[in-house]
């Protein structure tokens, strides 16, 4: 499987993957820009971060992406790349407290993935949700709550443009933590360049 996958192989086509990422069309709530990637993991990557931002200047979340690609493949990933997702937003304080919260959040990352049809496997992650409150000269702040979903997951990648599937399931993930809908199916949104 892994020899079959390796045909996305050296830096030229990497690099062609990553201008599908630059390239690519978020939603106008996103502000996204390209941040260093890890070095030792794998041979090529490419990350970028975004915040869910509405009404110019209230963020209601936020979020990594992180695209690793080894051409000679990797067995932890069974194939030839490795995303690696973190999405944060904050959520109701009484929602914490819901046991069904940490299921539901996962949801969210599988029906993301489906939503956007990015075909992949091996996914793995997890799902935090916590609750903070203010004491001592903070204690005027208002109580926080807040879900936060690790995850990663191998992509079906045999050419560049198959990751685009996957940034718009990142992207449904970004958006649906913060409570904003998906994006109906045909609806996409105008092409922009990710800041750097």
């Amino acid at each position: 499987m892994v020899s079959e996958l390796g045909s996305l192989v050296g830096r030229g086509r990497f690099d062609d993957l990553v201008s599908v990422v630059e390239n690519f069309g978020w939603r106008k709530e996103l502000s996204v820009e390209r941040i260093p990637a890890p070095q030792r993991i794998a041979p090529h990557s490419v990350a970028i971060e975004a915040d869910v931002i509405i009404n110019k200047n209230q963020e209601l979340g936020t979020g990594r992406l992180i695209i690793l690609h080894d051409p000679a493949g990797n067995s932890s990933w069974s194939g030839t790349h490795r995303c690696v997702s973190f999405a944060r937003a904050d959520v109701e304080v009484e929602m914490v407290t819901d046991p069904l919260l940490a299921e539901v959040g996962w949801t969210w990352l599988i029906g993301s993935l489906e939503h956007a049809g990015a075909d992949h496997h091996d996914v793995s992650g997890t799902v935090t949700a916590v609750s903070s409150r203010c004491f001592g000269d903070l204690s005027g702040e208002p109580d926080r709550a807040e879900v936060e979903i690790r995850a990663s997951w191998t992509p079906e990648v045999t050419e560049p443009e198959d990751i685009a599937s996957h940034l718009r399931a990142w992207q449904n993930l970004l958006c649906t933590t913060t409570g904003l809908p998906q994006l109906p199916e045909g609806v996409v949104p105008l092409t922009s360049r990710i800041a750097r």
